[in-house]
Formats: C-alpha cells, sequence, structure tokens
C-alpha cells in the first residue's frame, strides 16, 4: 500500500508544549514574532518544524484581533498526537513529494474519519494547516498532506545542500533531499517548483491521492487495534485551499473508490474549453493592471495608492510601456482588461497582488514549471539568488539557508531571495522579462507550443457522479478571479450532469491574511470560514448516511472597522 514512498517514515510526538496544530504557539504565539532559533545557522528540527507551522498560519489566515479566528469559526486549540513524514514519489517523477499525517490521541474510533489536503499556493507541507489541520484534527480527525511536488526545501547550488526529511540542511550525496535539481550550474538557488523537472501541476491529484493511501496506512501504524483504515471503512474527506483546492478538484477527477467528499475553496483549476487557465491571466495581468489601475476609480482601493495618495511610479512608468502597444492610458488598459473577463470586483482587489508583485513571481516560476527548466536557464532571464541589503546577489549566509524550509512560501522572491531579471533595463524594467513571458502564451514559436501544452496537462477530469463536491470562491478574488476559474468548474459540472454544491462568497477575496491591514479587512469577509463550515455539515452528513447539502451561499457583510460578527459570515 505504500511502495510509493522512498524514504523511511519519520514518527514524532507531539504534545504539552508542542501540539499538532499550533506547535505549543496557541493563538499569541501563532500571531507573533517568528519562532526563534538557539543557533540560527544550525536550527534543531523541533524548531524549524514549529516556525513553519507559524508562518503557514500567518500566511493564509486573518489572526488579527478583528476577524474573529478561534471565537467565530477555527480553532487553535492544543491537540496532542503524533506526525509520521515521508518522502513519496510518482512512476517516473524525478523529485519526491512530501507527505505527513497528523493522528490526534483522540481519534474518533467510532466513525473513522481522514482529511486529506495540498498546500495551497507552492507552500511546504504544512501549508494548509489553518484550513485542513484546524477542521480535522479539533474534530478527532487524522489530517494527511502533501506539499504536491513544490514546497520550500529549496536547494543553494553555491554550497551543493538541500532540506532532509526532518526539515534540516545537509549537503547533496551525504542524505536524501526534498529536491536535488537535476543539473545546477553556476550559483543562485533552485526552487522545486519552478526546477523539479516534473511539472508537479499536472500530477497534483495524484500527489494527493497518494497523501491519502499514506495517511490510512499511517492510521493502521498509530492504531493498530482498529486497523486495516480502508476507504470501506474510513471516510476521506478532500479539503483544499487555490492550488490546494485545484489540487483536490484533481484528484476528484482521477479517483474511483477513495473519496467520500472534495471540498474546493477559491480553486486554481483549468477547465477543458472553459475559463481560462492561471498562466494566460497572471501574464495578462502582469503586464497591464499597473497601468490599468491608475483609473481614478481606483483612487481609494487599498494598496493602489502610496500614502500621500499619489500611483506609484512604476505604475506610471508600465502606462509608458503599453503606449507602443496602443494601450497608453489607463482607460485602455483598464477596458482591455474588462473585455478579457476581469470584473470591476476582482480587478479593485488585484491592487493587493499587483502591489505587491505577485503577478512577475507566479509567471516567472510557472513558465519554468512548465518548461522544465534549469535553475541557469529559466525562459526570459530569470533567476533566483540570494541578495545583500542592496539587492545586489550573494551566495546565502548559513543563517539565511537555515531559515528557508520553514520561512519561505515555494515562490520567491521573499526569505532572503530575490528573483533576478538579465533583461531588466530603462524605467519599466521589469517590461522585458514580462513582455516575453506572455509571448510564451501568446506566441508562435516552439517553447510558446510547449508552454501551452503543459498548461492543456493541467485539466481536470470529470468525477465520478455519485463524488460529492463543494466549491467556495470568493466573488472578489482578484488572485485567481471566480469568473476564470470557480464558476466555469462548476457550469461544467453541471453541463455534464454533476451537482456540486455551488458557494459563491458575496465579499470574499483571496488572501485571508490580508484582511488584518488596516484598510482591507473592513472591505471582504474571510474564506476559511465557509471552509470549515462545509467541512463540518459534509463530515456530518457522511457520519449519519445522509445527501451532502449545504443550503444556499451565505449572505455576507463586510465588518467595516469594528470587528467581524456572525451575521457578518452569514453562516446559519
Amino acid at each position: 500500500m505504500t511502495d510509493f514512498l522512498v524514504s523511511p517514515v519519520r514518527e514524532t510526538r507531539h504534545a504539552g508544549g508542542d501540539d499538532l496544530l499550533t506547535a505549543g504557539l496557541g493563538p499569541a504565539g501563532l500571531r507573533g514574532a517568528a519562532a526563534p532559533f538557539a543557533d540560527p545557522d544550525r536550527p534543531s528540527a523541533a524548531e524549524l518544524r514549529r516556525r513553519a507551522i507559524q508562518a503557514s498560519w500567518k500566511g493564509i489566515a486573518d489572526l488579527g484581533p478583528l476577524g474573529g479566528y478561534g471565537t467565530l469559526y477555527g480553532s487553535t486549540d492544543p491537540v496532542p498526537g503524533r506526525e509520521y513524514s515521508a518522502f513519496a514519489r510518482l512512476p517516473g517523477a524525478q523529485q519526491p513529494h512530501r507527505v505527513l499525517v497528523q493522528v490526534p490521541d483522540d481519534f474518533d474510533a467510532r466513525t473513522r474519519c481522514l482529511v486529506v489536503t495540498a498546500s495551497s499556493g507552492s507552500r511546504g507541507i504544512y501549508g494548509a494547516i489553518a484550513l485542513a489541520g484546524a477542521a480535522g484534527l479539533p474534530r478527532g480527525c487524522a489530517v494527511a498532506y502533501t506539499d504536491k511536488g513544490t514546497g520550500s526545501g529549496y536547494f543553494d547550488i553555491d554550497s551543493r545542500s538541500g532540506v532532509q526529511l526532518d526539515g534540516t540542511r545537509a549537503v547533496a550525496g551525504q542524505a536524501m533531499l526534498e529536491f536535488e535539481p537535476a543539473a545546477a550550474a553556476g550559483g543562485g538557488v533552485a526552487v522545486k517548483h519552478a526546477h523539479s523537472g516534473d511539472q508537479p501541476e499536472a500530477d497534483w491529484g495524484r500527489h494527493v491521492l497518494q497523501a491519502a493511501r499514506f495517511g490510512l496506512a499511517m492510521l493502521d501504524r498509530a492504531r493498530p487495534d482498529l486497523a486495516p483504515f480502508t476507504p470501506a471503512n474510513t471516510r476521506v474527506i478532500a479539503i483544499g485551499l487555490s492550488n490546494g483546492g485545484g489540487a483536490v478538484l484533481q484528484a476528484a477527477g482521477l479517483d474511483e473508490d477513495l473519496l467520500d467528499a472534495v471540498v474546493a475553496l477559491a480553486p486554481n483549476v483549468a477547465v477543458p474549453g472553459q475559463g481560462r487557465p492561471l498562466y494566460d491571466y497572471v501574464t495578462e495581468a502582469a503586464l497591464a493592471l499597473p497601468c490599468a489601475l491608475l483609473d481614478r476609480r481606483f483612487d481609494a482601493v487599498p494598496f493602489a495608492r502610496e500614502a500621500d495618495g499619489s500611483a506609484p511610479l512604476a505604475w506610471q512608468a508600465r502606462c509608458a510601456s503599453l503606449q507602443a502597444r496602443g494601450l497608453g492610458s489607463p482607460a485602455d488598459a483598464l477596458a482591455a482588461l474588462q473585455a478579457s473577463g476581469w470584473t470591476a470586483a476582482a480587478l479593485a482587489t488585484a491592487a493587493s497582488s499587483t502591489r505587491l508583485d505577485l503577478w512577475r513571481a507566479v509567471a516567472a516560476t510557472y513558465a519554468s514549471a512548465y518548461l522544465r527548466a534549469a535553475p541557469d536557464a529559466m525562459p526570459c532571464g530569470y533567476r533566483f539568488a540570494a541578495h545583500d541589503a542592496a539587492g545586489q546577489p550573494v551566495a546565502a549566509s548559513a543563517a539565511v539557508r537555515a531559515a528557508w524550509w520553514a520561512d519561505a512560501s515555494g515562490i520567491p522572491p521573499g526569505a532572503g531571495i530575490a528573483l533576478l531579471e538579465d533583461a531588466a533595463a530603462g524605467a519599466d524594467p521589469a517590461w522585458p522579462g514580462l513582455d516575453c513571458l506572455r509571448a510564451l502564451w501568446t506566441g508562435d514559436g516552439a517553447d510558446a507550443a510547449r508552454l501551452r501544452a503543459a498548461v492543456a496537462a493541467t485539466e481536470v477530469r470529470l468525477p465520478r457522479r455519485e463524488l460529492p463536491l463543494v466549491v467556495i470562491h470568493g466573488e472578489a478574488d482578484g488572485l485567481i478571479p471566480i469568473a476564470f476559474s470557480g464558476l466555469p468548474y462548476v457550469q461544467w459540472l453541471r453541463d455534464h450532469g454533476r451537482a456540486p454544491v455551488w458557494w459563491p462568497i458575496a465579499d470574499g477575496q483571496h488572501f485571508d491574511a490580508f484582511l488584518a491591514m488596516p484598510g482591507f479587512g473592513d472591505r471582504y469577509v474571510p474564506l476559511l470560514p465557509y471552509g470549515d463550515a462545509a467541512f463540518e455539515r459534509v463530515l456530518d452528513a457522511l457520519r449519519e448516511g445522509r445527501a451532502v447539502e449545504l443550503g444556499p451561499a451565505p449572505a455576507t457583510r463586510p465588518r467595516g472597522a469594528r470587528a467581524l460578527d456572525a451575521a457578518g459570515l452569514g453562516l446559519r
């Protein structure tokens, strides 16, 4: 049942001041400063785990005092138990993916439940803990995670070092590593999502199904008194957010008899013949949004203006770059985006992704993954490297390298790594690289054809008719717009005789963690409470042997300047 494992299973016990859900940090610790390392150059496996869990919570959940986490929804109560982790590999893959199972001491033996999930974004193995861990562990379910072939196990080319199973670093050849690129010439940093050579997105569903099988096997080990755990006697529910949401929907299309239900939030999902794939709208946004957001209608939108009310200079330079393409004014750029399907709500929220330079980072990483590029041969002249205080590339220090596994998001820049561009030049230095990335989608060359074929390989398949499916998506999502992903997927299912539960969240956007920022949380509601509520209702229905029926989408109300209340969530 576990012949896909390529490492021994590592078992650890977590109780007292080091539980499964918060690593002993509790709500105050999760919100606080980064969990410290006694020796920054050589943190222990336990220290790295604690900080990785903290970083995953802070990157996904709204833990601010007005957000309601832990009071209106969610849980950070201590959950003692055991963890089982290993490296697994898909047939034909060059690199492994991480799998990890958490089994709480109060596992519900009467109504056996396994939650399976995949990390959101390109995060590491704990990347879905604030959703799946918080939903499953307090309700007596075991939780199985996969990093789905992405993650923060960066390989440092200068020191020839990578990340071991326990999160600590080792030199290549001296231990099995999470990721070691096949070709790693020169210097800099290799990132698993970009440089694995496996194009992991096409296999995210298989990663999820392997994690589910690993979960059942580890339940056998943890609870031999109840073994064997099988799909016939254990309820297996897949849940995921963003890329994790796309991963569980991919798994739904591949599954034959393993999954009992699937819940997907804000899924990045490529739908055959409908919607738009991520790379298409990300490269479009990277070029046009900086100019479009200069339109006066965005003056009061969070992230769209400087503190003094002025427009970012880089965005003004982008309008000048677009003039050569006939889209020189903000109104022109805005009209072009609206014509391609961007809604007013998505455009307004997309100011955050634009200001934080997410479009460029995502596009460069995904282009490299789709083209299976080596670290020193990324398309359009991009590369990753550690940097100094002035932003110049340097060899990474031991302390910077050591923290990557805990702190990094899986897509640089961040955690001391820069995204560098050989072609950067002029008043709008990002333009040449972004124009090149866009041409890989719209162009006629061999690389463009290869990239489009790789994107097509990520399209989902139809799930079996009887599989309960819940899809939740914020109508104001500015990173994965509902019109390009969640809604086309639901329409496609309905066109093929499926009956998904569909919850469009009127005031929902993509990043719950942004809601703690001034001026942002007063406009939107978080998504995590709807995932938690959907999971609870699905679990209850399965345990009671009845059909999954969640009712209509909740009627939401943003909190304004006040604390979020139950009425604002609209859950009954």
